[in-house]
């Protein structure tokens, strides 16, 4: 038996006990706990992690004592009672992230998140050499969030067998989805705590369609669905970097209706005592992601200039999770131009919304970043880093405004303007603005420079641009202090 008595803030508390492994352990033995400090209590499902040992995991989200109490219809797990103390976080420890508003997320300590995240669907599953490179990569990279799936993907690009499965096999053949492999399950565990040691979020995608029979794991039983979620969640909830995202392109899944993705996601609502974000990836059909149960909307397409309009009718934030990816494979998704993956991306953000990267260049002794992760070979993700320079001098609420449908802008009317003219070659731009004076910049987003146009200029502006594709303006208020120094 293992009972720490301390865990930081938005940490995980892990409660780890012996007990037997009678039948099923998985199915047969259930465990939870009930947590409370001061009026409030949190109600937490365990698992069985093989060996004999069962594990309950916590995220405290305050300060302070807290006491806890198993509950087991095995008698040597039942009844289990103590306390812990939860100190303050750690530098680079600031909560999950939670939504904000429709036009962004922050972290539970207030401060701004920007997602800009990109996918890597089973780099977890790679070799530890191809692992490693995957995070040197990514250290350097302008990625604070990565879309990673659970289970094995079978695709063209990736058809090999994995060195584990998520569950064991059946005599004779196929798997049983009653029967977990720990080792599987703890191997990804590590890959969330390597990306949290980043600063980055792991959005986890429970189901896909990529699978197509070969293991079957895309066409469970609804119970089988639910067992599974139920043991993922109770795993991996107490980890403040997770994202719950049900499924990719859940339409394209066989069999499994509207209402059964409605019951999962209330079975991730119910057991995450920590209340991460939750969605579920739409293609050409598109989940309503006005339910409740839902925080923000996930959608696959190439038309990012839709996110503003997705954005006013769902009152939600709006992540475009797959627009297509730089490349070099033989078809339209998966060979995107550099300029091209760096203009959705620009787009889609002064659209009022947030696009996921993605890279498909074939190297066949490498696999796709797309899938295996290890390095970036394109162009783009250098141009998204600049904006997320760009994003994060700009005021924390400046929001997607449509009174100017010639060109994507975000701004604060009569304080701060960012506008996108990449798919344009405007010679100039007009601009009419309310009294004060402004700085204004161009912004040539392809070759990351910004040029100071003007120093202080106010009412109505002519601005003269090169009449080249991929630039952008920033235009901002000077202050008095500004004003005065000039």
């Amino acid at each position: 038996m293992h009972k720490p008595t301390q865990a930081e803030r938005w940490g995980v508390f892990e409660l780890a006990l012996e007990g037997p492994p009678v039948g099923n352990p998985f199915v047969d033995v259930r465990l939870r706990a009930r947590f409370a400090k001061d009026a409030k209590r949190y109600e937490v499902e365990g698992f069985y992690d093989g060996d004999s040992v069962y594990k309950l995991r916590f995220m405290p989200q305050e300060e302070g004592v807290y006491t806890y109490e198993t509950i087991s219809d095995v008698p040597e797990l039942n009844g289990i009672a103590g306390e812990f103390v939860s100190t303050p976080p750690q530098p680079g420890n600031r909560g999950p992230v939670a939504v904000k508003d429709a036009g962004g997320f922050r972290y539970a300590d207030g401060t701004r998140y920007i997602p800009f995240g990109t996918a890597c669907d089973v780099w977890h599953l790679q070799s530890e050499r191809q692992q490693a490179q995957t995070l040197d990569t990514l250290r350097t990279s302008p990625f604070n969030k990565l879309r990673m799936c659970v289970f094995p993907t079978s695709n063209a690009f990736d058809d090999a067998e994995p060195s584990l499965y998520p569950f064991a096999a059946k005599p004779g053949r196929g798997f049983d989805p009653t029967r977990f492999t720990p080792r599987y399950f703890s191997r990804l565990e590590k890959s969330i705590q390597d990306l949290s040691s980043l600063g980055i979020e792991a959005e986890l995608v429970l189901f896909h369609p990529h699978d197509g029979g070969r293991w079957g794991f895309d066409r469970m039983s609804a119970e089988e669905d639910e067992h599974y979620v139920r043991y993922v969640v109770a795993r991996f909830a107490a980890y403040r970097n997770v994202w719950w995202s049900l499924a990719n392109d859940f339409g394209a899944m066989e069999g499994k209706t509207a209402e059964h993705w409605d019951a999962l996601f209330r079975v991730v609502q119910e057991c995450d005592h920590a209340g991460h974000l939750r969605s579920i990836s739409s293609g050409e059909s598109l989940y309503d992601y006005g339910k409740p149960w839902v925080t923000h909307a996930s959608i696959q397409t190439e038309d990012v200039r839709a996110i503003s309009k997705w954005v006013r009718h769902y009152g939600k934030p709006v992540i475009v999770d797959d627009c297509g990816c730089e490349g070099n494979l033989h078809t339209s998704w998966g060979s995107l131009t550099p300029e091209e993956m760096t203009l959705r991306v620009w787009e889609g953000v002064f659209r009022g919304g947030f696009v996921t990267h993605g890279e498909t260049y074939l190297r066949p002794e490498e696999g796709l970043w797309r899938s295996h992760g290890g390095k970036l070979r394109g162009r783009s993700a250098a141009r998204i880093a600049f904006l997320r320079e760009v994003l994060e001098e700009a005021p924390d609420d400046i929001r997607y405004s449509g009174n100017r449908m010639d060109a994507s802008t975000l701004e604060i009317a009569g304080e701060y303007y960012l506008q996108y003219l990449g798919p344009h070659r405007f010679l100039f731009r007009e601009f009419s603005l309310p009294e004060g004076r402004y700085k204004v910049d161009v912004i040539d987003t392809w070759n990351m420079t910004v040029t100071d146009e003007m120093e202080s200029a106010g009412g109505k502006l002519r601005i003269d641009l090169p009449a080249e594709l991929y630039y952008a303006l920033r235009i901002r208020k000077i202050s008095a202090t500004e004003e005065t120094e000039e």
